[in-house]
């Protein structure tokens, strides 16, 4: 029985890799993982238990490969597993032409760098994976950072963060913008928790004005746009206006396109459109990102359908932090 989803797809270019690293097997990297007490297949089931069986391999290859080129940082193992993940990607898809793989260990790496001091997940309180990803970033970054990283969900109306806040135990933070004078106001901050899932700050935004102003409240370093139903009318035109206002400031800000790749037309004329068939989300990622993944923020078969891994992009986030924070112990322990 295959170990993984689209194997014969998929292993020589894998085994290519690993040769690299004196590995000669995917099941090896799963025993060097072992020996060092680390487990990333269980850690990826734990931020999405969705996610497909290669996603949970393909974190075992990118660990052992941290550990074959003795990473001791988080920082160092989450480029290491970009590494593991990119050789996953299918050769000729879109996952492969984009380097998903490699983008995401580059992601989690600045994640775990105290430069980073604001992630943000945008439009992502309308995805329970947005959540499943910030739940493991909240978790873990910290381990293997100095400065705290602040984790905030920003995305269209106020009754859904204030709900996504309730269910996952975040603090929905309610504000109220004045279009007279261009100013954000907190009106109130509720935490529906007190374990480390009520640091990350859930907002609700009445428009894109309002939105832009939040990114520009919280001092946004970075941020993921989900991919959900208002993609064409808050993330991408929020990122796109806030990246052109922190260009003019001379502010650092890397903006991370998710979703995208064939499908998610959002117009059936679309449809009939071959090769033009990306659609609006996919276009619109390509205006304002740093860097562009494949897929879904949330779900597992549109990732894969892009030749990449089963496992929803934003849940991708949380998942290469925890691994690279646990290799990162490893290492401290003395484990390897």
């Amino acid at each position: 029985m295959e170990l993984f989803e689209s194997y014969d797809r998929r292993i020589d270019k894998i085994l290519g890799v690993l040769k690299e690293y004196g590995i000669g097997s995917v099941e090896e990297c799963r025993d060097i993982c072992a020996a060092a007490g680390l487990d990333p297949y269980k850690i990826v089931k734990d931020v999405q238990p969705i996610a497909f069986e290669n996603a949970g391999w393909a974190y075992t290859v990118g660990a052992a490969i941290a550990i074959k080129t003795n990473a001791r940082t988080a920082v160092e193992a989450a480029k290491a597993i970009g590494i593991g993940l990119q050789s996953f990607c299918i050769p000729g898809s879109v996952a492969e032409d984009r380097k998903v793989g490699r983008g995401h260990g580059n992601l989690a790496a600045m994640l775990l760098q105290d430069e980073t001091k604001c992630f943000c997940f945008l439009a992502g309180h309308e995805s329970f994976a947005a959540a499943e990803g910030a739940i493991g970033i909240v978790r873990n970054a910290n381990k293997a950072r100095k400065v705290p990283l602040r984790v905030i969900l920003n995305g269209l109306g106020k009754d859904a963060a204030q709900i996504i806040s309730r269910i996952n135990g975040f603090t929905y933070v309610q504000t109220q913008f004045d279009y007279k004078t261009g100013e954000l106001n907190i009106v109130r901050e509720i935490p529906y928790s007190k374990s480390e899932r009520a640091n990350v700050r859930c907002f609700g935004a009445d428009d894109v004005r309002e939105g832009v102003a939040i990114m520009h409240h919280e001092g946004v370093d970075v941020s993921i746009t989900g991919n959900s139903t208002n993609p064409t009318r808050f993330q991408h035109p929020v990122a796109g206006t806030y990246k052109k206002e922190c260009i003019e400031m001379g502010k650092k800000y890397f903006s991370v396109a998710s979703g995208g790749g064939t499908g998610r037309t959002l117009h059936p004329d679309n449809m009939a459109a071959g090769p033009a068939s990306y659609g609006m989300t996919d276009t619109m990622g390509r205006m304002h990102s740093d860097a562009q993944f494949a897929g879904s923020s949330s779900v597992p078969a549109h990732v894969e359908m892009m030749g990449f891994l089963g496992m929803g992009n934003n849940p991708m986030v949380g998942a290469s932090v925890a691994v690279a924070v646990a290799v990162e112990g490893a290492a401290k322990a003395g484990k390897f």
